[in-house]
């Protein structure tokens, strides 16, 4: 049964994770707007988080980076990984004189439509913590 939690929440986990490196591919995007020569680019989510889950092949993982401790006052720490999001070059729908592929009203929809969606699987992730709360209770 605790592999089955611990299943449900690496979903989210990994969901979440790959939204945020979207959000700051996205955020990128905007602040290259008028950058000659930029290249807009995002991440398809779908594929990245199937990837992720062990569905579809996947990129390789880095390892997960641990510090040296040199001495004992020293704060262990872990760094872990995030799963790969392969970055695509998005087709421009206008081009522009300076090189530029960046629009930024698909920008800006394709940034709320993220932080919607973020901000919903922060909510589905907390009511299920609620929930198995008031079960345990």
């Amino acid at each position: 049964m605790i592999d089955g939690i611990g299943k449900d929440f690496e979903f989210y986990q990994k969901a979440l994770t790959l939204r945020q490196q979207r959000q700051e591919v996205l955020a990128t995007n905007i602040a290259n707007a008028d950058t000659p020569n930029y290249k807009a680019r995002d991440i398809d989510f779908s594929a990245t988080l199937r990837q992720a889950m062990g569905q579809g092949g996947g990129l390789p993982r880095l390892p997960d980076t641990s510090l040296t401790l040199t001495s004992p006052r020293h704060i262990p720490a872990k760094a872990h990984t995030a799963a790969p999001g392969q970055e695509l070059y998005r087709v421009p729908l206008q081009p522009s004189l300076d090189g530029n592929t960046v629009d930024m009203n698909v920008e800006r929809v394709q940034f709320a439509d993220n932080t919607t969606r973020y901000q919903t699987d922060i909510q589905v992730l907390n009511q299920r913590i609620k929930s198995m709360l008031s079960a345990l209770q």
